[in-house]
Protein backbone atom coordinates (compact mmCIF):
# COMPACT_ATOMS: atom_id res chain seq x y z
CA UNK A 1 0.00 0.00 0.00
CA UNK A 2 2.26 2.29 -1.23
CA UNK A 3 4.62 2.15 2.17
CA UNK A 4 1.55 3.45 4.26
CA UNK A 5 1.77 1.04 7.50
CA UNK A 6 -0.57 1.24 10.15
CA UNK A 7 -3.79 1.62 7.88
CA UNK A 8 -6.71 2.25 10.30
CA UNK A 9 -8.85 5.12 9.04
CA UNK A 10 -9.80 5.79 12.58
CA UNK A 11 -8.25 6.48 15.94
CA UNK A 12 -6.55 9.22 14.64
CA UNK A 13 -5.51 11.98 17.31
CA UNK A 14 -6.73 14.24 16.70
CA UNK A 15 -9.40 13.30 14.28
CA UNK A 16 -9.43 16.35 11.48
CA UNK A 17 -12.97 15.78 11.31
CA UNK A 18 -13.90 16.56 15.27
CA UNK A 19 -12.56 20.23 14.39
CA UNK A 20 -13.40 21.68 11.13
CA UNK A 21 -15.98 24.42 11.25
CA UNK A 22 -19.57 24.56 9.30
CA UNK A 23 -19.76 25.71 6.20
CA UNK A 24 -23.05 27.44 7.50
CA UNK A 25 -26.09 26.54 9.26
CA UNK A 26 -27.85 25.07 6.47
CA UNK A 27 -24.36 22.99 5.34
CA UNK A 28 -23.35 21.26 8.45
CA UNK A 29 -20.71 18.70 8.91
CA UNK A 30 -21.70 15.31 10.82
CA UNK A 31 -19.32 14.83 13.97
CA UNK A 32 -17.64 11.05 13.63
CA UNK A 33 -19.55 9.81 16.73
CA UNK A 34 -23.14 10.79 15.54
CA UNK A 35 -21.89 9.42 11.87
CA UNK A 36 -21.21 5.95 13.81
CA UNK A 37 -24.38 5.90 15.93
CA UNK A 38 -26.64 6.14 12.76
CA UNK A 39 -24.21 3.12 11.08
CA UNK A 40 -25.06 1.14 14.76
CA UNK A 41 -28.33 2.08 14.14
CA UNK A 42 -28.19 0.34 10.45
CA UNK A 43 -25.98 -2.32 11.46
CA UNK A 44 -28.54 -3.50 14.23
CA UNK A 45 -31.41 -3.50 11.49
CA UNK A 46 -29.67 -5.44 8.73
CA UNK A 47 -28.97 -8.02 11.63
CA UNK A 48 -32.17 -8.36 12.56
CA UNK A 49 -33.65 -8.55 8.68
CA UNK A 50 -30.73 -11.17 7.79
CA UNK A 51 -30.44 -13.34 10.60
CA UNK A 52 -27.74 -12.14 12.37
CA UNK A 53 -25.73 -11.01 9.75
CA UNK A 54 -22.93 -8.90 9.84
CA UNK A 55 -23.84 -5.71 7.13
CA UNK A 56 -19.48 -5.27 7.28
CA UNK A 57 -18.83 -8.72 6.37
CA UNK A 58 -20.67 -8.15 3.06
CA UNK A 59 -18.53 -7.46 0.04
CA UNK A 60 -21.52 -6.89 -2.26
CA UNK A 61 -23.48 -4.29 -0.34
CA UNK A 62 -22.85 -0.50 -2.13
CA UNK A 63 -23.64 2.49 0.22
CA UNK A 64 -24.27 6.01 -1.51
CA UNK A 65 -24.17 9.50 0.18
CA UNK A 66 -25.78 11.92 -1.82
CA UNK A 67 -24.63 14.80 -0.15
CA UNK A 68 -21.20 14.61 0.81
CA UNK A 69 -19.40 16.72 2.65
CA UNK A 70 -16.61 15.74 4.53
CA UNK A 71 -16.76 12.57 3.67
CA UNK A 72 -17.68 11.35 7.25
CA UNK A 73 -19.99 8.81 6.46
CA UNK A 74 -18.19 7.18 3.78
CA UNK A 75 -14.82 6.96 5.53
CA UNK A 76 -16.36 5.31 8.46
CA UNK A 77 -18.53 2.79 6.27
CA UNK A 78 -14.81 1.55 4.68
CA UNK A 79 -13.51 1.42 8.47
CA UNK A 80 -15.66 -1.16 9.38
CA UNK A 81 -16.05 -2.67 5.74
CA UNK A 82 -12.26 -2.62 6.08
CA UNK A 83 -12.48 -4.78 9.57
CA UNK A 84 -15.94 -7.15 8.31
CA UNK A 85 -14.43 -8.14 5.19
CA UNK A 86 -10.57 -9.51 6.44
CA UNK A 87 -11.59 -12.93 6.27
CA UNK A 88 -12.97 -12.92 2.64
CA UNK A 89 -10.01 -10.60 2.08
CA UNK A 90 -6.76 -11.09 3.60
CA UNK A 91 -4.79 -8.80 1.51
CA UNK A 92 -5.32 -5.64 2.93
CA UNK A 93 -4.36 -3.19 -0.16
CA UNK A 94 -6.45 -5.90 -2.56
CA UNK A 95 -9.28 -5.50 0.06
CA UNK A 96 -9.69 -1.84 1.25
CA UNK A 97 -9.22 -1.22 -2.85
CA UNK A 98 -12.26 -3.56 -3.38
CA UNK A 99 -14.38 -1.22 -1.05
CA UNK A 100 -13.69 1.75 -2.12
CA UNK A 101 -13.91 1.08 -6.07
CA UNK A 102 -16.43 -1.39 -5.63
CA UNK A 103 -18.57 -0.09 -2.05
CA UNK A 104 -18.48 3.24 -1.64
CA UNK A 105 -20.07 5.62 -3.29
CA UNK A 106 -20.31 9.62 -2.47
CA UNK A 107 -21.99 13.15 -4.72
CA UNK A 108 -20.16 16.39 -2.94
CA UNK A 109 -22.54 19.30 -2.73
CA UNK A 110 -19.69 21.74 -3.96
CA UNK A 111 -15.90 21.97 -5.28
CA UNK A 112 -14.62 22.40 -2.02
CA UNK A 113 -16.37 19.53 0.05
CA UNK A 114 -16.15 17.04 -2.98
CA UNK A 115 -12.46 17.65 -1.97
CA UNK A 116 -12.53 17.26 1.47
CA UNK A 117 -14.34 14.10 0.96
CA UNK A 118 -11.74 12.50 -1.32
CA UNK A 119 -9.31 13.54 0.77
CA UNK A 120 -11.12 11.47 4.22
CA UNK A 121 -11.87 8.77 1.96
CA UNK A 122 -8.51 7.86 0.01
CA UNK A 123 -5.91 10.08 2.28
CA UNK A 124 -5.59 12.08 -0.97
CA UNK A 125 -7.56 14.77 -3.00
CA UNK A 126 -6.05 12.96 -5.91
CA UNK A 127 -8.31 9.26 -6.02
CA UNK A 128 -5.44 7.73 -8.41
CA UNK A 129 -2.81 10.12 -6.77
CA UNK A 130 0.91 9.12 -5.23
CA UNK A 131 -0.33 9.05 -1.59
CA UNK A 132 -4.22 7.59 -2.42
CA UNK A 133 -4.79 4.14 -0.70
CA UNK A 134 -6.80 3.11 -3.53
CA UNK A 135 -5.05 1.42 -6.19
CA UNK A 136 -7.21 1.07 -9.67
CA UNK A 137 -9.18 3.87 -10.20
CA UNK A 138 -9.29 5.38 -13.46
CA UNK A 139 -9.62 8.66 -12.99
CA UNK A 140 -8.90 11.23 -9.78
CA UNK A 141 -12.35 11.83 -8.93
CA UNK A 142 -12.55 8.50 -8.05
CA UNK A 143 -16.17 7.74 -6.47
CA UNK A 144 -16.95 10.66 -5.85
CA UNK A 145 -18.63 12.78 -7.83
CA UNK A 146 -18.46 16.85 -8.09
CA UNK A 147 -19.01 19.33 -11.59
CA UNK A 148 -20.99 22.09 -11.21
CA UNK A 149 -24.03 21.55 -11.70
CA UNK A 150 -26.91 24.88 -13.19
CA UNK A 151 -30.31 25.71 -12.18
CA UNK A 152 -32.68 25.22 -14.16
CA UNK A 153 -34.97 28.38 -14.22
CA UNK A 154 -38.48 29.27 -14.57
CA UNK A 155 -39.81 32.75 -14.00
CA UNK A 156 -38.41 33.55 -11.17
CA UNK A 157 -37.11 30.20 -9.18
CA UNK A 158 -35.47 27.07 -9.75
CA UNK A 159 -38.23 24.32 -10.96
CA UNK A 160 -36.10 21.45 -9.24
CA UNK A 161 -35.11 23.34 -5.79
CA UNK A 162 -37.10 26.27 -5.98
CA UNK A 163 -33.40 28.57 -5.57
CA UNK A 164 -34.67 32.34 -6.26
CA UNK A 165 -33.02 33.54 -9.77
CA UNK A 166 -32.14 37.24 -8.00
CA UNK A 167 -29.62 35.64 -6.14
CA UNK A 168 -28.48 32.40 -7.25
CA UNK A 169 -28.32 32.91 -10.91
CA UNK A 170 -24.61 33.63 -10.74
CA UNK A 171 -21.72 33.04 -12.81
CA UNK A 172 -18.62 30.79 -13.00
CA UNK A 173 -16.52 30.50 -10.27
CA UNK A 174 -19.39 31.49 -8.03
CA UNK A 175 -21.25 29.05 -5.74
CA UNK A 176 -25.01 28.57 -6.58
CA UNK A 177 -25.84 25.42 -4.48
CA UNK A 178 -27.69 23.50 -7.53
CA UNK A 179 -27.20 20.55 -6.03
CA UNK A 180 -26.86 17.25 -9.19
CA UNK A 181 -28.78 14.94 -6.45
CA UNK A 182 -32.27 16.69 -7.00
CA UNK A 183 -31.98 18.79 -10.48
CA UNK A 184 -33.20 16.14 -12.34
CA UNK A 185 -36.68 14.16 -12.78
CA UNK A 186 -34.69 10.87 -13.47
CA UNK A 187 -32.60 10.09 -10.69
CA UNK A 188 -32.08 6.47 -11.96
CA UNK A 189 -30.59 8.08 -15.20
CA UNK A 190 -28.20 10.59 -13.47
CA UNK A 191 -26.94 8.06 -11.60
CA UNK A 192 -26.05 6.35 -14.43
CA UNK A 193 -24.44 9.28 -16.15
CA UNK A 194 -22.48 10.03 -12.99
CA UNK A 195 -20.84 6.62 -11.87
CA UNK A 196 -21.49 4.29 -14.71
CA UNK A 197 -24.34 1.17 -15.73
CA UNK A 198 -27.36 0.56 -13.88
CA UNK A 199 -26.06 1.46 -10.17
CA UNK A 200 -28.45 -0.28 -7.56
CA UNK A 201 -27.30 0.92 -3.72
CA UNK A 202 -28.12 -0.94 -0.63
CA UNK A 203 -28.09 1.54 1.83
CA UNK A 204 -28.38 5.37 0.91
CA UNK A 205 -27.13 7.66 3.86
CA UNK A 206 -26.25 11.07 4.74
CA UNK A 207 -26.73 14.65 6.10
CA UNK A 208 -28.42 17.33 3.34
CA UNK A 209 -28.16 20.60 2.68
CA UNK A 210 -31.28 21.93 5.05
CA UNK A 211 -32.43 25.06 3.57
CA UNK A 212 -32.45 26.66 0.36
CA UNK A 213 -32.10 31.01 0.84
CA UNK A 214 -34.49 33.11 0.07
CA UNK A 215 -36.10 29.80 -1.29
CA UNK A 216 -39.92 31.14 0.07
CA UNK A 217 -39.39 35.06 -0.80
CA UNK A 218 -37.83 38.02 0.22
CA UNK A 219 -35.38 36.91 2.95
CA UNK A 220 -37.14 33.89 3.74
CA UNK A 221 -35.34 30.71 3.06
CA UNK A 222 -37.20 27.48 2.06
CA UNK A 223 -36.95 23.73 3.19
CA UNK A 224 -35.10 21.03 0.75
CA UNK A 225 -33.70 18.07 3.30
CA UNK A 226 -37.50 16.72 2.00
CA UNK A 227 -36.27 16.84 -1.65
CA UNK A 228 -32.87 14.78 -1.12
CA UNK A 229 -34.72 12.20 0.90
CA UNK A 230 -37.94 12.36 -1.29
CA UNK A 231 -34.98 11.47 -4.42
CA UNK A 232 -33.59 8.86 -2.67
CA UNK A 233 -36.34 7.00 -2.40
CA UNK A 234 -36.44 7.03 -6.32
CA UNK A 235 -33.50 4.62 -6.43
CA UNK A 236 -35.24 1.55 -3.92
CA UNK A 237 -32.69 1.04 -1.62
CA UNK A 238 -32.93 -1.36 1.02
CA UNK A 239 -32.60 1.16 3.73
CA UNK A 240 -32.32 4.77 3.70
CA UNK A 241 -31.10 7.00 6.48
CA UNK A 242 -30.49 10.98 6.83
CA UNK A 243 -30.04 13.15 9.65
CA UNK A 244 -32.33 15.94 9.53
CA UNK A 245 -34.20 18.98 11.08
CA UNK A 246 -36.72 17.60 13.55
CA UNK A 247 -39.29 20.48 12.41
CA UNK A 248 -40.59 18.31 9.78
CA UNK A 249 -42.59 16.24 12.38
CA UNK A 250 -44.85 18.89 13.27
CA UNK A 251 -44.56 22.15 10.91
CA UNK A 252 -42.45 23.68 8.30
CA UNK A 253 -43.22 25.65 5.42
CA UNK A 254 -44.39 23.43 2.31
CA UNK A 255 -43.56 19.78 4.41
CA UNK A 256 -47.29 18.76 4.46
CA UNK A 257 -46.92 16.62 1.73
CA UNK A 258 -43.71 15.20 2.74
CA UNK A 259 -44.93 14.76 6.85
CA UNK A 260 -47.94 12.88 5.59
CA UNK A 261 -46.03 10.58 2.95
CA UNK A 262 -43.73 10.09 5.89
CA UNK A 263 -45.49 9.25 8.75
CA UNK A 264 -48.12 7.00 6.92
CA UNK A 265 -45.60 5.07 4.84
CA UNK A 266 -45.46 2.96 8.11
CA UNK A 267 -41.48 2.24 6.41
CA UNK A 268 -39.80 3.82 9.23
CA UNK A 269 -38.45 1.38 11.46
CA UNK A 270 -36.18 3.99 13.78
CA UNK A 271 -36.41 7.40 14.61
CA UNK A 272 -34.10 9.59 17.00
CA UNK A 273 -34.98 12.78 18.20
CA UNK A 274 -32.95 15.41 19.91
CA UNK A 275 -35.05 18.79 20.67
CA UNK A 276 -32.17 19.90 21.16
CA UNK A 277 -29.55 20.39 18.24
CA UNK A 278 -26.61 21.82 20.28
CA UNK A 279 -26.52 18.53 22.17
CA UNK A 280 -25.66 16.85 18.19
CA UNK A 281 -24.10 20.01 16.76
CA UNK A 282 -22.16 21.84 19.33
CA UNK A 283 -21.99 25.01 17.48
CA UNK A 284 -24.67 25.14 15.40
CA UNK A 285 -28.58 25.89 16.66
CA UNK A 286 -31.40 24.29 14.19
CA UNK A 287 -34.79 25.60 15.74
CA UNK A 288 -36.61 22.84 16.31
CA UNK A 289 -34.25 19.78 17.20
CA UNK A 290 -32.38 17.49 14.77
CA UNK A 291 -33.50 13.79 13.93
CA UNK A 292 -32.18 10.78 12.00
CA UNK A 293 -34.66 8.24 10.60
CA UNK A 294 -33.90 4.61 9.61
CA UNK A 295 -36.48 4.32 6.40
CA UNK A 296 -36.33 -0.03 5.72
CA UNK A 297 -37.67 -1.38 2.09
CA UNK A 298 -39.36 -4.20 4.14
CA UNK A 299 -40.67 -2.40 7.05
CA UNK A 300 -44.62 -2.21 7.59
CA UNK A 301 -45.44 -1.70 11.28
CA UNK A 302 -45.14 0.52 14.00
CA UNK A 303 -41.85 2.85 14.36
CA UNK A 304 -39.10 2.53 17.61
CA UNK A 305 -38.84 6.34 18.82
CA UNK A 306 -36.38 7.70 20.64
CA UNK A 307 -36.41 11.19 22.34
CA UNK A 308 -32.67 12.29 23.60
CA UNK A 309 -32.44 15.05 25.74
CA UNK A 310 -29.16 15.27 27.49
CA UNK A 311 -28.70 12.32 29.64
CA UNK A 312 -32.55 11.31 29.40
CA UNK A 313 -33.89 8.95 26.40
CA UNK A 314 -37.43 7.53 26.13
CA UNK A 315 -38.16 4.71 23.54
CA UNK A 316 -41.22 3.69 22.47
CA UNK A 317 -43.05 1.96 19.82
CA UNK A 318 -45.22 4.63 18.05
CA UNK A 319 -47.62 4.37 15.18
CA UNK A 320 -46.55 7.86 13.25
CA UNK A 321 -49.89 8.54 11.81
CA UNK A 322 -52.56 8.80 14.63
CA UNK A 323 -52.15 11.82 14.53
CA UNK A 324 -52.04 14.76 11.40
CA UNK A 325 -48.67 15.92 12.95
CA UNK A 326 -46.20 13.97 14.85
CA UNK A 327 -46.44 14.29 18.60
CA UNK A 328 -42.53 13.54 19.97
CA UNK A 329 -43.21 13.21 23.36
CA UNK A 330 -45.11 9.86 24.11
CA UNK A 331 -46.47 10.67 27.88
CA UNK A 332 -48.28 13.06 26.08
CA UNK A 333 -50.28 11.22 23.62
CA UNK A 334 -52.71 9.66 26.42
CA UNK A 335 -53.22 13.70 27.43
CA UNK A 336 -54.35 14.48 23.38
CA UNK A 337 -56.45 11.64 22.75
CA UNK A 338 -58.33 12.57 26.18
CA UNK A 339 -58.78 15.99 24.70
CA UNK A 340 -59.87 15.60 21.71
CA UNK A 341 -62.40 12.38 22.41
CA UNK A 342 -64.39 15.11 23.69
CA UNK A 343 -64.94 16.21 20.57
CA UNK A 344 -65.34 19.97 21.30
CA UNK A 345 -64.59 22.92 18.56
CA UNK A 346 -60.66 24.16 18.20
CA UNK A 347 -60.03 27.34 19.26
CA UNK A 348 -58.70 28.41 16.02
CA UNK A 349 -62.59 29.48 15.04
CA UNK A 350 -61.95 32.31 16.94
CA UNK A 351 -58.25 33.18 15.83
CA UNK A 352 -57.13 34.73 12.90
CA UNK A 353 -54.05 33.41 10.65
CA UNK A 354 -50.66 35.52 10.38
CA UNK A 355 -50.62 39.12 9.77
CA UNK A 356 -54.53 39.15 11.52
CA UNK A 357 -54.86 43.38 9.57
CA UNK A 358 -52.17 43.40 7.06
CA UNK A 359 -49.97 45.57 9.38
CA UNK A 360 -46.00 43.96 9.00
CA UNK A 361 -43.75 43.87 12.12
CA UNK A 362 -41.64 46.63 10.78
CA UNK A 363 -44.57 49.27 10.09
CA UNK A 364 -44.29 52.88 11.50
CA UNK A 365 -46.55 54.83 9.72
CA UNK A 366 -48.47 55.41 13.06
CA UNK A 367 -48.23 58.04 15.78
CA UNK A 368 -47.61 58.00 19.67
CA UNK A 369 -51.01 60.94 20.25
CA UNK A 370 -54.74 59.75 20.05
CA UNK A 371 -56.38 61.69 17.20
CA UNK A 372 -59.94 61.98 16.82
CA UNK A 373 -61.45 58.47 15.04
CA UNK A 374 -58.04 56.50 15.74
CA UNK A 375 -57.69 53.36 16.50
CA UNK A 376 -55.25 51.44 18.60
CA UNK A 377 -52.22 49.92 17.20
CA UNK A 378 -50.35 47.26 19.22
CA UNK A 379 -47.23 46.78 18.21
CA UNK A 380 -43.51 45.54 19.55
CA UNK A 381 -40.09 47.31 18.96
CA UNK A 382 -36.83 46.05 20.66
CA UNK A 383 -38.64 43.35 22.29
CA UNK A 384 -40.66 46.13 23.53
CA UNK A 385 -44.80 46.15 23.52
CA UNK A 386 -46.19 49.48 22.83
CA UNK A 387 -49.69 51.22 21.27
CA UNK A 388 -49.54 53.87 18.89
CA UNK A 389 -52.46 55.04 16.38
CA UNK A 390 -53.16 54.91 13.45
CA UNK A 391 -56.58 55.77 11.17
CA UNK A 392 -58.91 53.39 10.34
CA UNK A 393 -58.85 53.72 6.75
CA UNK A 394 -55.48 52.45 7.02
CA UNK A 395 -56.32 48.97 7.45
CA UNK A 396 -58.08 46.69 4.59
CA UNK A 397 -57.93 43.46 6.46
CA UNK A 398 -59.82 42.12 9.30
CA UNK A 399 -61.43 45.25 9.24
CA UNK A 400 -64.90 42.94 10.95
CA UNK A 401 -62.21 42.95 13.78
CA UNK A 402 -61.47 46.08 14.74
CA UNK A 403 -64.66 46.61 17.32
CA UNK A 404 -63.99 43.42 18.90
CA UNK A 405 -62.86 42.74 22.16
CA UNK A 406 -59.23 40.70 21.38
CA UNK A 407 -56.50 38.63 23.39
CA UNK A 408 -53.23 38.90 21.44
CA UNK A 409 -50.73 35.82 21.40
CA UNK A 410 -46.94 36.95 20.43
CA UNK A 411 -46.32 34.68 16.99
CA UNK A 412 -43.16 34.36 18.49
CA UNK A 413 -42.23 32.32 21.51
CA UNK A 414 -39.62 30.06 22.72
CA UNK A 415 -37.36 28.01 21.05
CA UNK A 416 -39.49 25.11 20.62
CA UNK A 417 -39.03 22.87 24.12
CA UNK A 418 -34.82 23.73 23.46
CA UNK A 419 -35.71 23.79 27.77
CA UNK A 420 -37.53 22.24 29.68
CA UNK A 421 -39.31 23.91 31.45
CA UNK A 422 -40.41 25.78 28.68
CA UNK A 423 -42.95 28.88 28.76
CA UNK A 424 -44.04 27.55 25.35
CA UNK A 425 -45.93 31.25 24.70
CA UNK A 426 -45.27 34.84 25.06
CA UNK A 427 -47.72 36.77 27.93
CA UNK A 428 -51.02 37.58 26.10
CA UNK A 429 -52.71 41.21 26.21
CA UNK A 430 -55.42 42.00 26.40
CA UNK A 431 -56.81 44.52 23.54
CA UNK A 432 -59.89 46.58 23.95
CA UNK A 433 -61.73 48.13 20.88
CA UNK A 434 -60.69 49.45 18.88
CA UNK A 435 -57.79 48.38 17.90
CA UNK A 436 -55.44 46.46 15.73
CA UNK A 437 -51.58 44.70 15.89
CA UNK A 438 -48.88 44.39 13.63
CA UNK A 439 -47.84 40.95 12.28
CA UNK A 440 -45.97 40.73 15.79
CA UNK A 441 -49.24 38.67 17.29
CA UNK A 442 -52.09 36.30 16.44
CA UNK A 443 -55.07 37.54 17.55
CA UNK A 444 -57.99 35.63 19.64
CA UNK A 445 -61.58 37.58 18.97
CA UNK A 446 -64.26 37.96 21.74
CA UNK A 447 -67.48 39.43 22.58
CA UNK A 448 -66.93 41.53 25.64
CA UNK A 449 -64.37 41.79 28.73
CA UNK A 450 -65.28 39.08 30.63
CA UNK A 451 -65.00 36.87 27.79
CA UNK A 452 -61.52 38.18 27.22
CA UNK A 453 -60.74 37.72 30.85
CA UNK A 454 -61.53 34.42 30.47
CA UNK A 455 -59.79 33.77 27.58
CA UNK A 456 -56.84 35.40 28.77
CA UNK A 457 -56.40 32.93 31.88
CA UNK A 458 -57.18 30.08 29.93
CA UNK A 459 -53.78 31.04 27.68
CA UNK A 460 -52.01 31.13 31.11
CA UNK A 461 -53.11 27.58 31.66
CA UNK A 462 -50.07 24.94 31.72
CA UNK A 463 -53.18 22.96 29.98
CA UNK A 464 -53.40 25.39 27.14
CA UNK A 465 -49.65 26.06 26.40
CA UNK A 466 -49.16 22.32 26.72
CA UNK A 467 -51.86 21.47 23.76
CA UNK A 468 -49.97 24.08 21.89
CA UNK A 469 -46.53 22.54 22.72
CA UNK A 470 -47.41 19.24 21.07
CA UNK A 471 -47.54 20.91 17.38
CA UNK A 472 -44.45 23.84 18.35
CA UNK A 473 -41.35 22.89 17.31
CA UNK A 474 -39.73 26.21 16.57
CA UNK A 475 -39.56 29.85 17.86
CA UNK A 476 -43.23 30.83 15.77
CA UNK A 477 -46.55 29.56 16.69
CA UNK A 478 -48.53 30.09 13.77
CA UNK A 479 -52.66 29.61 13.90
CA UNK A 480 -52.26 25.79 12.82
CA UNK A 481 -50.23 25.22 16.12
CA UNK A 482 -53.23 25.92 18.25
CA UNK A 483 -55.82 23.13 16.37
CA UNK A 484 -55.56 21.16 19.53
CA UNK A 485 -57.04 23.84 21.83
CA UNK A 486 -60.42 23.21 22.44
CA UNK A 487 -63.22 26.21 23.46
CA UNK A 488 -64.18 26.82 26.61
CA UNK A 489 -67.09 28.70 28.07
CA UNK A 490 -65.97 32.26 28.54
CA UNK A 491 -67.96 33.28 31.74
CA UNK A 492 -65.30 31.94 34.49
CA UNK A 493 -61.93 32.11 34.83
CA UNK A 494 -59.96 29.55 33.77
CA UNK A 495 -57.64 27.28 35.80
CA UNK A 496 -55.11 24.22 35.55
CA UNK A 497 -57.46 22.24 38.02
CA UNK A 498 -60.55 22.87 36.42
CA UNK A 499 -59.18 21.69 33.58
CA UNK A 500 -57.46 18.84 34.96
CA UNK A 501 -60.88 17.40 36.20
CA UNK A 502 -63.07 18.28 32.95
CA UNK A 503 -60.48 16.11 30.61
CA UNK A 504 -59.94 13.08 33.32
CA UNK A 505 -56.58 13.56 33.33
CA UNK A 506 -54.46 11.25 35.93
CA UNK A 507 -51.93 12.21 38.97
CA UNK A 508 -48.79 10.94 36.37
CA UNK A 509 -50.73 13.48 33.45
CA UNK A 510 -50.84 15.97 35.35
CA UNK A 511 -47.28 15.97 36.96
CA UNK A 512 -45.54 15.66 33.41
CA UNK A 513 -47.76 18.68 32.47
CA UNK A 514 -46.90 20.51 35.70
CA UNK A 515 -43.01 19.17 34.70
CA UNK A 516 -42.53 20.59 30.95
CA UNK A 517 -44.41 23.93 31.38
CA UNK A 518 -43.49 26.75 33.39
CA UNK A 519 -46.06 28.79 35.48
CA UNK A 520 -47.21 32.21 33.61
CA UNK A 521 -47.44 34.91 36.23
CA UNK A 522 -49.44 38.18 35.40
CA UNK A 523 -47.56 41.34 34.16
CA UNK A 524 -48.07 44.77 34.34
CA UNK A 525 -51.30 45.42 32.10
CA UNK A 526 -49.68 43.27 28.95
CA UNK A 527 -47.27 45.49 28.46
CA UNK A 528 -44.30 42.98 29.50
CA UNK A 529 -41.92 41.30 26.88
Amino acid sequence: MKGQAGFTLRGRNPDVLTCIANLSNDEVFTPPGFANRMLDTLAEAWAADHEGANLWADSTVRFLDPCTKSGVFLREITARLTRGLADEIPDLEARVDHILTKQVFGIGITHLTSLLARRSLYCSKHAKGEHSIATSFDSDDGNIWFERMEHTWGKTKCVFCGAPKAILDREAGLENYAYAFIHTNDIKARIAELFGGDMQFDVIIGNPPYQMKGGAGGTSDSSIYQLFVEQAKQLEPKYLSMVIPSRWLAGGRGLDEFRREMLGSHNLARLVDFPVSREVFPNVEVKGGICYFLWSESHNGPCNVTVIRGEEATSSLRQLDEFDVFVRDSRAVGILRKVLKAGEPSITEILTADTPFGIATNFDDFHAKKKAGDVALYYVRKGKRDIGFIQREQISKNTHLIDKWKVLVPEAGSDGGQKIPDSVLGKPWISNPPAVTTQSFLVFWLSNEKEAKSLESYVRTKFFRHLVSLRKLTQHALRSTYSWVPVQSWDRECTDEMLYKKYGLTNEEIGYIEAVVRPMELSNNGHGS
